[in-house]
């Protein structure tokens, strides 16, 4: 019975090798599915973060993506045992309407076999919207969404207005009389349309007057003289970063660089009550001052700060991630966004999770 137990362990931990071996680094995901994305908003963005668990330093050698219309990045320094890094992917919808997909080939210094990663979705335009995806329903009126989402737009050039496709399912023609939005908001509609008309909605976002990085929600309204409804409200969905033409090698090598010690924060099991707080160092490597432009929380219950905003180069700081775990329970999975004067990488994202007992 002994021989027996010591071969099933000896078996186990052959298992449990292996699978350690099959996996050298760990990815929270390989395929991301961005779903449908409107043509008119430009680049999706993809960030895959992984753990080395190899058992000795990794550096990603290339990545080579299966378009031209996908650009990867990835973590250039070495990565050493137990710590992250990340292969991203930008998919340029433009001139490419219907379902994609696209893959990145991942050479490292650890095997000659690749990590094969994927993003697909589909994109669409709203020359081929289809009246019955117009779903929504405002009155009379019906859209594809009940809220506009103009996407990435950069801070410092201007973006072209997003378009959104609309129908009059009424028996009367609709007015529209005015739209009520904030100044950095302009709104285009139409001005009416009869029984069965389609129409379009141009929304354009000037990041520049709104002048605040990261996601944005705003709230607009239609007036119309529509019986079933004359005010129709809508929020504005918008991510506003930096933009970064393209960079000479001698550029980049003189420009900023932030890399963070880890890109991933695990606070395992707690119990809910008292806010976790977490120090990541971060590190300055380029040859120019480093600005962090912002930082935001995806939820209200994380809170983002550091003790440096400029960093000169060689320079270090920390970032303070605060969890406030009250009122919640269950698995986290939140996230913090950095964006900062980094060319190759001006938006980053420290991702947190855990599991909060009540």
């Amino acid at each position: 019975m002994k021989s027996i137990a010591a071969l099933a362990i000896c078996v186990i931990g052959s298992i449990s090798s292996f699978g350690q071996l099959a996996e050298p680094l760990l990815f929270q995901e390989k395929i991301h599915d961005f779903g449908e994305i409107l043509e008119q908003n430009g680049n999706a963005d993809h960030r895959f973060v992984f753990t080395n668990n190899s058992g000795r330093p990794v550096r990603i050698i290339s990545v080579q993506a299966s378009c031209g219309c996908t650009t990867p990045d990835w973590t250039k320094e070495t990565i050493a045992h137990g710590k992250t890094g990340f292969v991203a992917a930008s998919f340029d919808p433009k001139g490419r309407p219907g379902y994609f997909n696209k893959s990145l080939t991942i050479t490292t210094n650890l095997s000659d076999s690749p990590i094969i990663l994927q993003v697909k979705g589909t994109v669409v335009s709203i020359l081929s919207t289809k009246v019955e995806s117009l779903t929504a329903a405002h009155g009379s009126l019906k859209f594809r969404n009940n809220s506009f989402n103009v996407g990435k737009i950069f801070i410092n050039k201007e973006s072209p207005p997003s378009e959104y496709a609309v129908v009059n399912e009424g028996k009367k023609t609709i007015h529209f009389d005015t739209v009520v939005s904030p100044v950095y908001i302009q709104v285009t509609v139409p001005d009416s349309l009869g029984p069965g008309a389609r129409g379009v909605v141009k929304i354009s976002y000037s990041a520049k007057v709104k002048n605040q990085f990261g996601f944005q929600s705003d709230n607009i309204e239609m007036i119309t003289d529509d019986d079933l409804s004359p005010v129709k409200s809508f929020s504005v969905y918008a991510t506003i970063q930096e933009f970064f033409p393209p960079l000479s090698a001698d550029e980049l090598a003189k420009a900023p660089m932030l890399a963070f010690e880890k890109y991933e924060v695990d606070f395992l099991r707690v119990k809910q009550g008292p806010a976790i707080e977490n120090r990541i160092s971060f590190l300055n490597k380029g040859k120019k001052n480093l600005e962090l432009r912002y930082m935001q929380g995806n939820c209200s219950c994380v809170v983002a700060s550091t003790d440096k905003q400029t960093l000169k180069p060689g320079e270090s700081a920390t970032l303070i991630i605060k969890f406030i775990t009250e009122g919640r329970a269950g698995t986290q999975n939140k996230a913090v966004t950095i964006y900062s004067n980094d060319p190759r990488n001006p938006v980053q994202r420290i991702t947190i999770t855990g599991y909060i007992e009540d």
